[in-house]
């Protein structure tokens, strides 16, 4: 079967514009005053023990964290007064981790969405981060793309390159896309294969616990209704055990068709982040992470990493907590 790094490369263009895209292979709010660590503000950090008994005050700081303690596990959820604020974050974030796994392993594998996931990467394509990370140990994959040629508009792939990609240089060999000259059952099940064969490589860790691949950190985000990647609210594919990769033909938001990671692979990473910007997507979050209340599980309820989850979270996304 071909490798999905290479076949883009010599796949023909579909528009006519063929030059422009590559083919790789309160403010009525409150809030806590805390800061992330490279801010000049001081961070006062605040450990609890449920929902419930999150304390938020007024501040004029422009960036906030807390440590969420659960029953589960542990999460952190960082707000921030401005979605400027939470992209420099965002940036340090990931370059701590670019940094740590490529002395450690001498790879990076990074899980991109689609959406507004892209435009919050935007401080890692200017200084110091364009200059200082190693992007040629960078493999970046694609939590869900749409069943669509690469120079559609609705492509994650045409998104992730016209704001991220064509600014860094990964080598087009660490740029696995789908192969969209497939049908959507035939990309999903291309697609685990080249992931397959990554593990074999060692390019992609497993969980010791599964053997299912770990990435090292998955950059997520989330739909108004709480849906992350293409797992939507009520649908079977939320509990989808066996594939790594699937299919969905008729996602409830256009386009129909598409390709989407399943919870285990979610769940195995070494590290998410959930970036959610926005008064659209409070209702959500409060019931993710406060007390608010939903007809059915929201399929962001069930990101419960093996490792660290970190929410990245602007003052309107976090409105309702």
């Amino acid at each position: 079967m071909a490798s999905l790094t290479q076949q883009p490369l010599s796949s023909p263009f579909r528009t006519c514009k063929p030059t422009r895209i590559p083919f790789p292979s309160g403010s009525p709010s409150t809030w806590c005053p805390l800061t992330n660590t490279r801010s000049s503000h001081r961070a006062k950090i605040i450990s609890i023990t449920s929902s419930e008994n999150l304390r938020c005050y007024k501040t004029k700081v422009s960036s906030m964290s807390v440590n969420m303690m659960t029953s589960e596990k542990k999460k952190k959820v960082q707000v921030f007064d401005s979605e400027e604020s939470l992209s420099v974050s965002l940036a340090e974030y990931v370059n701590v981790l670019s940094d740590k796994f490529v002395k450690e392993k001498g790879s990076f594998t990074v899980v991109v969405s689609g959406g507004s996931l892209i435009k919050s990467l935007r401080k890692l394509v200017e200084a110091p981060y364009i200059d200082s990370i190693d992007w040629s140990k960078w493999h970046m994959f694609w939590v869900d793309e749409r069943v669509v040629p690469k120079d559609h508009p609705d492509s994650n792939y045409l998104l992730a390159y016209d704001g991220f990609l064509s600014k860094v240089s990964i080598p087009p060999g660490n740029i696995h896309a789908i192969n969209d000259t497939l049908s959507a059952e035939g990309a999903a099940e291309e697609y685990e294969t080249n992931i397959k064969n990554l593990v074999q490589k060692g390019i992609i860790s497993t969980s010791e616990a599964s053997g299912i691949p770990k990435f090292d950190v998955m950059l997520l985000g989330m739909g108004p209704d709480g849906h992350v990647a293409s797992l939507f609210p009520g649908h079977p594919l939320l509990q989808e055990k066996n594939k790594w990769v699937t299919f969905i033909k008729e996602s409830p938001k256009p386009p129909p068709e598409r390709i989407t990671y399943t919870f285990p692979v979610i769940n195995s990473s070494a590290n998410i982040a959930l970036v959610v910007a926005g008064a659209g997507k409070a209702h959500p979050v409060h019931v993710a992470l406060g007390n608010g209340q939903d007809s059915d599980v929201l399929p962001v309820q069930l990101v419960s990493p093996e490792g660290e989850l970190t929410w990245f979270l602007d003052k309107d996304a976090a409105s309702k907590l």
